[in-house]
């Protein structure tokens, strides 16, 4: 089955990134920061890595990185706030913190003649959700700017050979607008995921594994009577 992975920095909106996906017909999966290359490498269902947000700085003595070889896969990536940093930081770009943070709803105006997603009609400008101190300077060879702000001069870019982005912005909250048409469109039509992912098939799925890690055997399920408990007891 096709998904795409998300690595989590920290950030307090990662697993709703991972729900944004899902509901676009795309199975993901939140995975540790620290996953290896080699790891990812040989698993050939990841068909896009996006890089999650996060409290800290790239400059922070044990700031969470990644491992740098993950950006030269011919995956698709997708960086968001602290993930944008991130990438432009391990390929060269600069970083710096700014005089001042950016919080909540903001405009953002966008360069519409280079769409950095395909089959979104974005407009001239739109508001989005930001949440970080950090901004993103200047980019990597290869990269262009595609949009920004008043307080980041850079809020969105791409390197369109390597497709590797990174939006300044949280597109997974509901505040940005046409925010779950780009997670849509780095899924379906940048990714190029077949959306073959709905809660029908996880649940065939999960009675499969559930009868053949049981087997002959007896197994003991503790319900508490949450939410949590119960479907797995409905499950087994």
């Amino acid at each position: 089955m096709d998904k795409i992975i998300i690595l989590d920095f920290g950030g307090q909106y990662c697993h709703l990134i991972s729900r944004r996906i899902r509901d676009a017909g795309v199975f993901a999966e939140v995975v540790a920061s620290d996953v290896s290359y080699a790891k990812i490498a040989k698993d050939k269902d990841i068909k896009g890595i996006i890089l999650s947000g996060g409290a800290r700085s790239v400059y922070d003595k044990n700031a969470p990185k990644l491992d740098k070889k993950i950006l030269n896969l011919s995956i698709p990536i997708l960086g968001i706030c602290y993930g944008h940093q991130l990438i432009a930081h391990l390929l060269g770009g600069r970083v710096v913190s700014g005089e001042s943070g950016e919080y909540g709803l903001t405009k953002m105006k966008i360069d519409v003649k280079r769409q950095f997603f395909p089959c979104i009609g974005m407009p001239k400008s739109s508001d989005v959700w930001m949440n970080h101190r950090d901004i993103v300077m200047s980019l990597p060879k290869g990269f262009v700017s595609h949009a920004a702000t008043t307080h980041s001069p850079i809020a969105a870019y791409a390197h369109p050979g390597k497709k590797i982005f990174g939006v300044q912005f949280h597109p997974e909250v509901s505040h940005t607008q046409n925010g779950d048409k780009i997670l849509k469109s780095f899924a379906l039509a940048v990714c190029k995921c077949k959306k073959t992912w709905s809660s029908k098939i996880i649940i065939k799925d999960i009675i499969r594994d559930t009868k053949e890690a049981i087997g002959d055997n007896k197994a003991i399920l503790g319900l508490s009577g949450g939410i949590d408990s119960s479907v797995a007891a409905t499950l087994t």
